[in-house]
């Protein structure tokens, strides 16, 4: 069996590296386009999981090739607070400030969904919660934190990749799935589908 495109429902470059770290190359990168607003009392894993599936399902409705879509959200919450992704220089020193010497979790949702010309393929999701937490941070190092630019867009402020990883005192769980794609969940994931996408 010919494999079918594997296609990255993301415009992140951050994921596309993640894949490269365990071999897997996407033959095309989609933007999903949808709305990644939260409802009204969502929940941060509910909400990851939602949007990660209709991020997939979008793209893999416009795709007429044989292929499987793979999507991820991540949403970082302080207590049942969800935190927003940073925007500008005041959203991300909120967050930041708001975070400073307590512990946080990143949410981060998988979801498989294959082309109607893949029937073989199979719909397949899974979620990642990994507990962070910063010293307490100085207005400085928050200072030097948003003059660096690595919050741009990125969710709760931070990119653990960053300068931020210089003031994480505690991961308990995914670094990968931080930053954005846990890497072994999506392998196994990957693993259980035909056509050869990893062995």
């Amino acid at each position: 069996m010919r494999r079918p495109a594997l296609i990255l429902a993301s415009a992140s470059p951050r994921r596309s590296e993640l894949l490269a770290q365990i071999g897997l190359v996407p033959d095309r990168i989609a933007h999903p386009d949808i709305d990644e607003r939260a409802r009204p009392g969502e929940l941060a894993r509910p909400c990851a999981l939602r949007l990660a599936t209709e991020k997939a399902r979008a793209v893999a409705e416009r795709t007429d090739e044989p292929a499987l879509v793979l999507a991820a959200d991540t949403i970082v919450t302080v207590g049942r607070r969800m935190l927003p992704k940073a925007t500008d220089a005041d959203s991300a020193r909120a967050c930041l400030s708001l975070m400073s010497g307590r512990r946080h979790t990143v949410v981060t949702a998988i979801a498989l969904c294959p082309s109607a010309a893949f029937p073989e393929g199979r719909k397949a999701s899974r979620v990642v919660e990994s507990a962070v937490t910063f010293h307490r941070l100085t207005d400085a190092q928050i200072a030097a934190l948003i003059e660096n630019g690595d919050w741009s867009g990125k969710a709760g402020g931070y990119a653990i990749q960053g300068a931020a990883a210089a003031h994480i005192r505690y991961l308990g769980g995914s670094h990968s799935a931080v930053m954005g794609l846990p890497l072994f969940e999506t392998a196994q994931l990957l693993r259980g589908q035909p056509g050869q996408f990893l062995v």
